[in-house]
């Protein structure tokens, strides 16, 4: 197990060269020349000339990607054009935005989607299966900015229960210690911040958890409907064993192997930056962080977060295939599958 996840981690290598590569070339083929927006509609030539002298942007293309995979190296993926701030440093700043929003959204999908995966297999062509999957065929065709909208018509604007916008209140934003609200308020004693978090997470988790709920709750469906067939299903039944135990200690348990790779995707997806809930709901995170950077052609911004959603997805996929080996004691990595 050691050399295989050594393995896959030395493999993340070459696939973030790779990206770097394409993100790089497209960054500086089809993006518009970054001078007269950063320095104004105003600005003469002279003025757009020294600024791409100073940023480097007059070499040759393959040496400017020369340079950005040295700095690269050694942890420094460039400055902002705008904010003058490194890259890492920008990233940081906003990522545990993303990734609280994203914890939350990935808990809520998974607990709802497996239950009413679970509930709809149980109770095959029963008015709860068809309910379970109407709700699973709404959560797959909304778009998301779409139920966005909708949630905040209701539940804010109409209902007054919940706030549509940002992470917490100006006046009870906790001591930045981790970035994340919710553990920092609860660092700092202050239990109105953390309740105040709690109801500005709501909306968007819920938003952004329906799309990822509504797929884990048909692969949890049909993985189940899978299992429940299986000959040790109705040996464990046939042996007087209690049908809830039969659920989840035989057939669910069973079942987790292709439902824990749609979960692992799906978190990967989200920390990768949900764009249109961050926008919808003003989320201060990465993913709205980076479309307003390609906009204004950002370049050392845009290719660092891009960087960052690749590893993100390559380490979940490493994730996911060693939690296959605790779940299943028969999946083994030997020196041959490795």
């Amino acid at each position: 197990m050691l050399k295989y996840i050594i393995k896959r981690i030395l493999m993340l290598i070459p696939v973030l060269i790779g990206v770097s590569v394409i993100v790089f070339l497209i960054m500086r083929v089809f993006s518009p020349d970054p001078a007269p927006i950063v320095l104004g509609q105003h600005a003469t030539q002279q003025a757009a000339e020294a600024w791409r002298q100073a940023n480097g942007l007059n070499d040759p293309i393959y040496l400017q990607y020369f340079h950005y995979l040295q700095g690269a190296l050694t942890g420094n993926l460039g400055t902002s054009y705008y904010t003058k701030t490194p890259v890492v440093k920008e990233i940081l700043t906003r990522f545990p935005a993303t990734i609280e929003l994203a914890v939350v959204s990935i808990i809520l999908a998974s607990f709802f989607g497996i239950l009413i995966g679970v509930i709809s297999a149980v109770k095959k062509n029963s008015i709860f299966d068809n309910a379970g999957m109407f709700l699973a065929l709404i959560g797959v065709s909304m778009p998301i900015f779409w139920l966005g909208i909708l949630l905040i018509i209701l539940f804010s604007g109409a209902l007054h229960w919940l706030p549509s916008n940002g992470r917490i209140s100006p006046l009870l934003e906790p001591i930045h210690v981790t970035g994340f609200y919710l553990i920092d308020s609860l660092i700092e004693g202050n239990m109105s911040a953390f309740v105040d978090a709690c109801r500005h997470l709501i909306l968007p988790a819920c938003a952004l958890a329906m799309y990822s709920m509504a797929i884990i709750t048909r692969m949890t469906r049909s993985s189940m409907l899978d299992t429940l067939q299986q000959d040790f299903i109705r040996t464990a039944r046939a042996k007087g064993i209690a049908e809830g135990k039969v659920i989840r200690k035989h057939a669910l348990r069973n079942g987790l192997i292709p439902i824990i790779t749609v979960i692992g995707l799906q978190l990967g997806s989200l920390l990768g930056g949900a764009v249109l809930t961050e926008t919808v709901f003003s989320w201060p995170g990465i993913g709205a962080y980076t479309v307003t950077c390609i906009m204004n052609s950002d370049f050392p911004v845009v290719q660092g977060v891009v960087l960052l959603i690749a590893a993100i997805f390559v380490l979940m996929n490493l994730i996911v295939d060693v939690v296959y080996a605790f779940i299943d004691p028969r999946i083994k990595y030997s020196k041959k599958e490795v």
